[in-house]
């Protein structure tokens, strides 16, 4: 049984409701006054103290957010979720080595808890501990045979083999439970997965399309919406416009070493084994998928017009410094990167707020780029990948505005061709090192041996040597991609087959 919280915890319930309700509303400052309160006097670890970590990560105050969680954890026992809470504060923050400590911690008190046994899998899985991870998806699994994501995380964690595999589990929980949403979507996309890995590939794609379609079916997605978006990105942030903006007194001196780098793409196109490639380099770190940028140039942004005309007419200093504010903080380094895909689309406007930035594209062949989309379950976004004919259009739009960055950025933008790197990974991580001003050395591709945390849908992947067999591994499913090849090129995109 779980020890009572102290008394001191009682009076603290208001504040903390409080708090998360300010939270919830992005008012951080108002959120941490009642954080702050929700633990005083605390003798025991409290889901407070989680809370009051969370906002202090929000508001880009890394050290004080460890000193929370390092005081709580050293305060008398407290309830199993206040130190699950903890964990995934620490998970955001990137410390998986302090966040799979917390899920042990709560684990020891809740050993047949389920959700603590996923979040230490997850944690592990992110530091490359790949065989404990499956190991504690096991054990999630044993606890509540109904913990879905468990099924699906232990399946990425490696290749699965004719003697070594889940499908026949899979197949007869899907028998008995596929009427459930969550069983046909984890489990689905689970046996896919599998499926592929034994080159099994009609009845692979079968449980792809099935899963993705129960995906689809519970999200309200418009692709017009988005494709409405990226054209009015590039209407806005036109080639003239970049020119003027990012001249003058903000141009970078010559020769001038860039801080900040930004990998971008779209996902599962690569942008991953670039990330690992840069942070094997001396004085390189990375911040891993955060949404920093798009945060400080959104609360910049003021005046008339839509968002995008307001994101354009932002003070560049306000962006810049409040970008600052959220990303510098951290382990110290030369280099900082960051990592989210969707960053492509501020590309104009990282350029504008950050002159001497440095944007590196990368590029993958369409039909392998949108077939390891269709086939990835994603925590959150990326709605477009579920439909194949959505996928298709959302593929035309991205590639639209990418043609409008190369001609505006020019030589400001570095680009990356997925094939290329995984064929030549010495020669294109050089001259990507070299545009980032970072020395380079030929170690750096020995992705495998880089020990920073992961905790993107390539976790797994990245601890392996780089490979290239998942180039062309579209051609496993031609007969079933016609609705993709049809969008493409109805949209003048004609993929090489």
């Amino acid at each position: 049984m779980s020890p009572p919280m102290c008394a001191s915890s009682s009076p603290a319930v208001p504040a903390a409701e409080e708090a998360r309700r300010a939270l919830e509303a992005g008012d951080f400052d108002r959120a941490l006054v009642f954080a702050e309160r929700s633990v005083e006097g605390a003798t025991s670890c409290l889901p407070s103290h989680g809370l009051l970590a969370l906002v202090l990560l929000r508001l880009g105050r890394l050290e004080e957010m460890r000193q929370v969680i390092a005081q709580a954890a050293g305060l008398g026992t407290g309830i199993p979720d206040a130190y699950d809470g903890l964990g995934f504060v620490a998970v955001a923050a990137g410390d998986l080595e302090r966040a799979s400590a917390l899920y042990g911690r709560a684990i020891q008190l809740a050993p047949q808890e389920p959700r603590f046994w996923y979040n230490l899998a997850c944690s592990e899985r992110g530091q490359g501990k790949l065989a404990d991870a499956e190991a504690a998806c096991d054990r999630a699994i044993a606890a509540d045979p109904a913990q879905y994501p468990s099924y699906l995380l232990r399946s990425e964690l490696r290749v699965q083999s004719p003697v070594a595999n889940h499908v026949r589990e899979l197949e007869h929980l899907l028998a008995h439970h596929g009427g459930d949403y969550r069983a046909e979507l984890f489990l689905g996309y689970a046996l896919a997965k599998e499926l592929d890995d034994l080159d099994r590939f009609d009845e692979a794609f079968a449980w792809f399309a099935r899963a993705a379609g129960a995906r689809r079916s519970r999200l309200q997605y418009d692709v017009a919406a988005d494709e409405a978006k990226l054209g009015r990105i590039a209407a806005v942030y036109t080639r003239e416009f970049l020119a003027r903006v990012t001249r003058g007194d903000r141009e970078p001196e010559a020769g001038r070493v860039s801080r900040h780098i930004f990998i971008v793409g779209l996902p599962r196109s690569g942008t991953t084994l670039v990330e690992r490639i840069l942070t094997g380099l001396a004085g390189v770190r990375s911040n891993g998928e955060t949404d920093h940028f798009s945060r400080a140039l959104l609360a910049a942004a003021r005046g008339s017009g839509d968002v995008f005309e307001r994101a354009a007419a932002a003070d560049p200093e306000a962006v810049a410094a409040g970008y600052a504010r959220l990303a510098e903080p951290g382990v110290p380094a030369s280099h900082i990167v960051e990592k989210l895909p969707l960053n492509y689309l501020y590309a104009g406007a990282i350029l504008t707020a950050l002159p001497e930035a440095r944007i590196v594209l990368v590029s993958r062949a369409p039909l392998d780029s949108c077939f390891a989309m269709f086939r990835t379950l994603f925590a959150a976004g990326y709605p477009f990948s579920y439909d194949l004919a959505e996928l298709g259009r959302y593929y035309a739009a991205y590639a639209r505005l990418v043609e409008h960055w190369r001609a505006a950025l020019g030589s400001r933008m570095h680009e990356i061709v997925y094939e290329d790197l995984v064929r030549e990974p010495k020669r294109i991580g050089a001259a990507a090192a070299r545009y980032c001003g970072i020395e380079w050395r030929d170690a750096a591709v020995e992705i495998e041996k880089n020990r920073s945390v992961s905790l993107t849908a390539s976790a797994a992947q990245v601890r392996r040597p780089i490979y290239g067999t998942s180039s062309r591994r579209w051609r496993h499913y031609r007969r079933h991609l016609e609705p993709l090849l049809a969008t493409l090129r109805a949209r003048g995109i004609a993929p090489a087959e």
